[in-house]
């Protein structure tokens, strides 16, 4: 508490922090209850390739288990198996391979997050 009274710049920069994050939870919330768990998986992709942030978007996310997806998403992993096939088939993402197994995530999965 000392710091954040004494350290104005880092009292700022904190403060940011906890709106942004409260403001990812609202909007995780509001994803849950008004979105498909397709539409809900096609965001986590998306973010995780961090599409709509500053810079370029990573299109390859690290190697991520279904399971784990399964758990960001609120659904099962079966779910998630079935989601990542459409998607692959559709083209909206690649599976990387190699060591690293990696994701490419394609900018046209947006499609499946704005349409409908």
């Amino acid at each position: 508490m000392d710091v954040l009274h004494r350290e104005h710049a880092f009292s700022d920069m904190f403060v940011a922090y906890l709106l942004a994050r409260n403001i990812r939870y609202e909007e995780d919330l509001v994803d849950h209850l008004f979105n498909s768990s397709e539409k809900r998986l096609a965001r986590v992709l998306l973010m995780l390739a961090h599409f709509g942030k500053e810079g370029v978007p990573e299109t390859v996310v690290p190697k991520i288990s279904q399971e784990t997806l399964a758990e960001m998403v609120g659904t099962t992993r079966s779910r998630v198996s079935f989601f990542m096939n459409r998607f692959r088939k559709l083209g909206f993402i690649h599976y990387a391979g190699g060591l690293e197994g990696g994701l490419q995530v394609h900018s046209s999965l947006l499609n499946v997050v704005l349409l409908d």
